[in-house]
């Protein structure tokens, strides 16, 4: 389904063209046989002009439906299922290198020569956006972490005025947002999305985010966490 949904989407201006192709043809063909079922006189070339001016009429008005499928599809059917769009594939750079940043005194320990093992650097907490503990904030994944299969999120999303919220993700440095889940209900530390499968996405580096719209309509400020998806083990 996704593979269809994917298809409609890439070529849907192709798809239009087409539809408004046909229409052309088969509108001017259904004025031609119009015309000549009123410049007829006898019976049977009336009734072959009738025959040619009601299939032209049937082929219109089904060039006509796939056009508002089309459009149902590409509108409204597509956007709910955010693993059919074809620009959620990052690219996913084999050779670049990961740099790490060693403590002051680790690196001093280095150029001395004394061997001494270095610690993992602590994490920190790399939450973007304006994130408020207990009121619209990510708990679960955190900052950094690795994804792989079906996940749970967790965290908080209980505004005042609270309308609905959704959780969106992205590949880093794009902006093409895709919601991954919504709902009207106030969540406060507890489960915001019960299952995400990650393995839809492409293996890479993404943001999640977390927005709250108020019951009067208006955005605020969201909650973004860095995460990872990694490439599914055979």
């Amino acid at each position: 389904m996704d593979e269809a949904l994917r298809f409609f989407r890439i070529y849907e201006g192709w798809i239009y063209f087409f539809i408004a192709l046909g229409a052309f043809l088969y509108f001017r063909r259904m004025y031609i046989n119009w015309h000549e079922m009123r410049s007829t006189i006898f019976g049977l070339e009336r009734e072959s002009a009738q025959s040619k001016f009601n299939q032209a009429i049937t082929i219109l008005v089904l060039l006509i439906l796939i056009g508002i499928g089309e459009f149902v599809i590409v509108s409204y059917v597509a956007p709910l299922r955010p693993e059919s769009d074809p620009l959620l594939t990052p690219t996913i750079d084999l050779l670049a290198t990961p740099t790490a940043t060693l403590p002051t005194g680790a690196t001093e320990q280095a150029m001395a020569g004394e061997g001494t093992e270095v610690g993992p650097t602590p994490t920190i907490d790399a939450r973007i956006g304006q994130c408020q503990a207990n009121i619209l904030e990510i708990t679960s994944p955190e900052p950094g972490d690795q994804l792989l299969g079906e996940i749970e999120i967790l965290g908080s999303a209980n505004v005042e005025n609270f309308g609905f919220y959704k959780l969106e993700v992205t590949p880093q440095n794009q902006a093409t947002w895709r919601t991954i889940q919504a709902n009207r209900v106030p969540v406060e530390n507890d489960v915001l999305v019960t299952s995400w499968d990650t393995s839809t996405l492409a293996p890479g580096d993404y943001l999640l985010r977390l927005v709250v719209t108020t019951s009067g309509g208006a955005s605020l400020p969201d909650c973004q966490v860095p995460i990872t998806i990694l490439i599914p083990q055979e």
